[in-house]
């Protein structure tokens, strides 16, 4: 028997959980649907249930005896305010949800550098201000620190991965001064460790619910993005990772930090290096705007991806681009339109391939390596055709990806956290 160690994904519409030994092979997966228990994405007492119960999926498969270590990753920039006992006191702010209140806006804007992630009404800072004026608050939290903290028993902690949008200085591994003439009482934010960083023991009530030994470690994780790119193995400068989902992600793994706000890019420090990216509004949502998943299918298998439209399309629902380019304005260009729907779908595909070649040459162009080899995530990672037109427009080695699995990377940081205490 080897150790194990567990990886926890809370996402959007649920929670995974995996167990990897240390050879990285998976043993055990379990998930677990909000929908099972209410539904409710902004419910925290949901969000535990399910993590409950994707734990324990995963536990009924393994002796958990040979379980030494969990680490928790979820969704970037979700916050919710505690009290000293960790007890949510307001309903939390989801990843996605924005500030509206312009003055606040406004005072982070008149003193934010240029090149930090903190940026904009959906930034975890600017939900951290509108959480400081809840009665009784201790901590403002990330939803990946609330979890990992019912497990520790104690909820002073993040990560820096999920602090980088809450205005986390990662060159300088700290908050940075500029915090605090936002107006935030810097108290209520969490200490800040490496991922991977061995926090603490897991409490003896969640031991003794779960069934574990006490001297389980608890692991700082990480965001649920930079968690799926560990999941897939990606682990050298060179090295990308685009996701193929409703927009199109890419993320490459480099030796120095890359931070540009005019392009959309800031970097995350992991694992002794940095995960660089961005995200495209193209993607598969401009895809199924237009065909059905049935029918891309269809019509995928009969493209022919050695012989190009000639078309330059950038494919876009509406105006507007933040990602390989920023610019509120930027045009769809969908004309002109083949008439066979097979050529229409083959030139999108061209397109949203050219704005990913377009990525991580810009990545290159400010100072990260070239790509070297491609890993690819999400649903359209498995249509032939855009995998055919995406090889040669890269040119680069395809790699299967280890794990598709957001746990599978968090899994990989808590092995890390048990190499630091000695116990692989």
């Amino acid at each position: 028997m080897t150790p194990l160690a567990i990886g926890i994904d809370l996402g959007t519409s649920g929670a995974r959980a995996v167990a990897m030994t240390h050879d990285f092979e998976i043993v055990a997966q379990g998930a677990a649907k909000l929908s099972d228990f209410g539904g409710n994405p902004r419910d925290p007492k949901i969000w535990w249930q399910a993590v409950e119960a994707a734990l324990n999926a995963v536990l009924a498969q393994v002796d958990r005896t040979w379980v030494h270590a969990i680490a928790v990753d979820a969704t970037s920039g979700t916050l919710l305010p505690v009290d000293a006992e960790g007890a949510p006191l307001a309903e939390p702010l989801m990843y996605d949800d924005k500030v509206g209140d312009a003055a606040l806006l406004a005072r982070i804007a008149a003193v934010i550098p240029a090149e930090s992630a903190a940026h904009g009404a959906t930034s975890g800072l600017a939900k951290a201000l509108v959480f400081q004026d809840v009665a009784g608050v201790a901590k403002v939290l990330h939803q990946a620190d609330w979890i990992a903290g019912r497990l520790a028993g104690h909820f002073r902690t993040t990560d820096e991965n999920n602090a980088l949008k809450t205005g986390y200085d990662p060159i300088d591994r700290r908050w940075p001064d500029w915090i605090a003439a936002t107006g935030l009482s810097t108290t209520l934010l969490p200490r800040v460790v490496a991922p991977g960083t061995p926090l603490e023991t897991i409490a003896p009530d969640m031991a003794g619910a779960f069934g574990l030994s006490e001297e389980v470690e608890i692991i700082a994780g990480t965001t649920d993005g930079c968690a799926s790119f560990l999941a897939t193995g990606a682990d050298r400068p060179g090295d990308g990772v685009t996701a193929l989902g409703s927009t199109l992600t890419l993320k490459l793994l480099s030796d120095r930090p890359i931070f540009a706000p005019d392009f959309g890019i800031y970097s995350h420090r992991i694992n002794g290096t940095w995960l660089a990216g961005g995200a495209s509004n193209s993607g598969g949502k401009v895809l199924a705007h237009f065909f059905s998943t049935d029918e891309i299918s269809r019509l995928s298998a009969g493209i022919d991806a050695n012989v190009p439209t000639g078309l330059d399309f950038y494919p876009l629902i509406e105006p507007g681009e933040r990602f390989p380019v920023i610019d509120p304005a930027w045009p769809p260009r969908l004309d002109p339109r083949p008439t066979d729907d097979a050529d229409f779908l083959k030139a999108m595909l061209e397109g949203i391939s050219a704005i990913e070649k377009l990525g991580y040459d810009r990545l290159a162009e400010l100072g990260a390596p070239p790509l070297r080899s491609m890993r690819s995530l999400g649903g359209g990672a498995t249509n032939p055709a855009w995998t055919a037109i995406r090889e040669m427009r890269l040119g680069v080695p395809f790699l299967p990806a280890h794990s598709q699995e957001a746990a599978a990377g968090t899994a990989r940081l808590a092995l890390i956290g048990l190499e630091a205490v000695g116990d692989l």
